[in-house]
């Protein structure tokens, strides 16, 4: 059973009331093939315009029966399925040639509260934005996930999910409850299931899967349920996490003229040994989070941009931060800041983002578990600064651990637990033509930048990388020469439990990709 968002029962019907809307409207599923005026705006919800899919058909569908009706069709028919949610993802796990079938999961987009498991129930097609809104106005609560509003649950949480919030409470599925999926059996019969994190439930598994497995791999994700492993109690306002009242938002940028490269591989050893200093569980720093955007040369600057949940202590914290910077170089940043409302700052989409997105996009990732070393840093200004260097593209260092590193490696599947930064590398392009020459800058600066350890994130300071920033280079022999196999770098260990839950509940391969968990 579920109950509305307090005080806005008309504005907000409860999943039940939303299923129950779309089904008297006659939207239980709704089919639309090449030649309805619908499928172009469908075909195209893709973020990454790099790849693209003429499936058979999309399926809209608007209930977990119906998603069961359209993967039992897609079996029966031989039809590859695959699944939207957000639509941000940065390979071509969704939109390839062979996808025959897309099930959109856009309008399933439900947040409430469900009595009977005590835990709030998020259905796959919500935008993070709209969960963060729903759950914060009807009982105070959030979950810490990411802080691309944009963002469909359905991806972003079977990744592990992190955001702004994650150094003060963990990442998203160190919440999660329960999750429903719709599987398929060695028989080709389609069922959902749920699996809860009960130790005592035979589908725990399953649930375990999703906790950092990632999309796309053991079947279609319907609905979340969320509730702190902690809790007690029966009142809603006690089962999640509860956000600042208020967040100080801010920015820290320096120009590319004021920094030579021994100025700028200075600068970014004082970010790293912050890092080192204020990343351990417990941090009193565990309230400030931020983003550190190295753009190229062409953009003008670099900068820190973020925000710090503490309260009166947030402009202390910042100070704190700016003054470690600036030691030992003579650039001096521009600095801005102002004081959000939470629910404010958590649904703001980021200027780069706004209105629609035509590029073709790159993206890697890495883990790191002690800053860069001043040689690394050292490539990593040669590249950016270089001429000729793409004017839409940058790596970015986001703080991580706090909370998040308080969790067992084995307690999720998301394995990551001793990292002080998130590290991702993004180009971004609109011409075809320039697909080989951005790809080859980005493999380039990426393979440099990790020449010790077989070009990829690998050594004895990294700690792999982020499944959901996916990157199907990682398993290319060619250009993964470290003896690390992509699995480990995405799972470590955890990929041998991954692939004995992929051989019970996904035993015919029906869903997989590039870098989906292989049945063994």
């Amino acid at each position: 059973m579920t109950v509305p968002v307090a005080g806005a029962a008309a504005s907000w019907p409860t999943p039940s009331q939303a299923a129950e809307a779309v089904r008297g409207a006659g939207f239980g599923s709704v089919t639309v093939g090449p030649d309805d005026p619908r499928y172009r705006s469908l075909v195209l919800r893709g973020y990454n315009k790099r790849f693209a899919s003429k499936p058979e058909q999309i399926r809209v569908v608007a209930s977990t029966e119906a998603v069961v009706r359209a993967v039992q069709d897609a079996v029966r028919d031989g039809r590859r399925v695959t699944v939207r949610s957000g639509g941000h993802c940065f390979e071509g796990f969704v939109d390839h040639p062979s996808a025959r079938m897309i099930v959109d999961m856009s309008a399933m987009a439900a947040v409430g509260y469900d009595r009977h498991r005590r835990a709030f129930m998020v259905e796959a097609g919500a935008t993070l934005g709209e969960v963060y809104r729903r759950l914060y106005l009807g009982w105070g609560v959030t979950v810490p996930g990411g802080t691309c509003p944009s963002v469909g649950a359905g991806g972003h949480v079977c990744g592990g999910g992190y955001g702004a919030l994650c150094r003060l409470h963990g990442l998203t599925v160190d919440h999660l409850y329960a999750v429903e999926v719709v599987v398929v059996g060695r028989s080709g019969k389609v069922a959902s299931v749920v699996a809860t994190r009960e130790p005592a439930d035979p589908n725990r598994d399953l649930w375990w899967a999703h906790t950092g497995g990632g999309g796309g791999t053991f079947g279609i994700v319907t609905r979340y349920w969320f509730r702190s492993p902690d809790a007690r109690g029966s009142d809603p306002a006690r089962l999640l996490p509860r956000p600042p009242s208020t967040v100080l938002k801010y920015s820290v940028d320096w120009p590319w003229e004021q920094l030579d490269r021994d100025t700028f591989v200075r600068l970014m050893r004082n970010w790293g040994e912050w890092g080192e200093r204020n990343s351990a569980p417990g941090t009193a720093a565990a309230p400030l989070y931020g983003e550190f955007a190295l753009q190229t040369k062409p953009a003008g600057s670099i900068g820190l941009a973020g925000q710090v949940a503490a309260g009166g202590g947030a402009e202390r914290l910042l100070d704190g931060l700016v003054d470690a910077l600036s030691r030992g170089h003579g650039a001096r940043p521009e600095r801005r800041s102002s004081t959000l409302p939470w629910l404010a700052a958590a649904t703001q989409e980021a200027a780069g983002n706004q209105g629609p997105f035509e590029r073709r996009l790159k993206m890697k990732s890495a883990f790191r578990r002690r800053r860069f070393t001043d040689a690394q840093m050292a490539i990593v200004h040669r590249h950016l600064s270089a001429e000729g260097a793409p004017a839409f593209a940058h790596m970015f260092l986001n703080t991580y651990g706090g909370r998040v590193n308080a969790v067992a490696q084995d307690a999720t599947a998301m394995a990551h637990r001793d990292s002080i930064f998130l590290v991702g590398f993004l180009v971004g392009w609109v011409d075809p033509a320039e697909d080989a020459r951005s790809l080859a800058w980005m493999r380039g600066f990426y393979g440099e930048l990790y020449s010790a350890a077989g070009g990829v994130p690998a050594g004895e300071a990294d700690d792999g990388a982020f499944i959901n920033y996916p990157d199907a280079d990682l398993a290319d022999p060619r250009l993964n020469t470290s003896g690390t196999p992509w699995h480990a770098l995405y799972h470590k260990t955890g990929y041998a439990r991954l692939q004995q839950a992929k051989r019970r509940w996904d035993p015919l391969d029906v869903f997989h990709h590039a870098l989906s968990v292989r049945p063994g």
